[in-house]
């Protein structure tokens, strides 16, 4: 009986991953979809529809936005819906969650140096964490709390959206060679995953 347990949870770590992967993608696609559908049946002919046209035209829109985004006048005119939607009181708060985590995932606000090892006094080990904050960033309201030699390290949890911030002093941190996006996923499997960065 234990065997065949085992030999199912194996075939279940293999099969969720896949399926869940698909089942979002899909439910993206679809979303999207519907969404852009009604956009694009105002502008065409329904004879001249057919599923798909939303979607590439999405992918176009973001490749347009992306290579326009690095001029100073584009660049401002595409962060506008983002700064209107950050006034709104709800959804300034899913908003940012959002935004946060997928800058996270791309490592975009991050510089080199900002995934490192926290060394934990006391502990025979470290912590692999991103910096998110330095303390002589005095524009932000955490940075003003912390001392100009302070760090604040956002430390990930396995397994969970979720973690820990912790603010401290340089000499306790030590350069890890990731990118945060690799990172993230790293601690996010438990360092589990097979994947190498290219």
């Amino acid at each position: 009986m234990k065997t065949i347990t085992k030999q199912m949870l194996i075939g279940l770590s293999i099969l969720l991953p896949v399926l869940i992967s698909v089942q979002l993608i899909v439910w993206i696609i679809r979303t999207l979809e519907s969404w852009l559908r009604t956009v694009w049946m105002m502008v065409l002919p329904e004879s001249l529809y057919f599923p798909g046209v939303a979607i590439i035209s999405f992918l176009l829109i973001a490749l347009v936005v992306g290579v326009t985004s690095h001029n100073a006048i584009t660049k401002r005119v595409w962060k506008l819906p983002g700064k209107l939607m950050e006034r709104i009181p709800l959804v300034a708060n899913i908003y940012g969650t959002i935004k946060d985590f997928l800058d996270l995932m791309g490592g975009s606000p991050f510089d080199d140096s900002a995934v490192v090892w926290v060394n934990v006094p006391d502990m025979n080990g470290r912590l692999l964490g991103i910096i998110t904050k330095r303390g002589d960033d005095k524009n932000s309201r955490l940075g003003k709390m912390m001392n100009d030699d302070d760090v604040a390290v956002f430390l990930p949890m396995s397994y969970q959206a979720g973690g820990y911030m912790v603010v401290v002093p340089r000499s306790q941190v030590e350069k890890a060679d990731l990118e945060a996006g690799e990172a993230l996923q790293l601690i996010m499997s438990a360092g589990l995953g097979a994947r190498t960065a290219s």
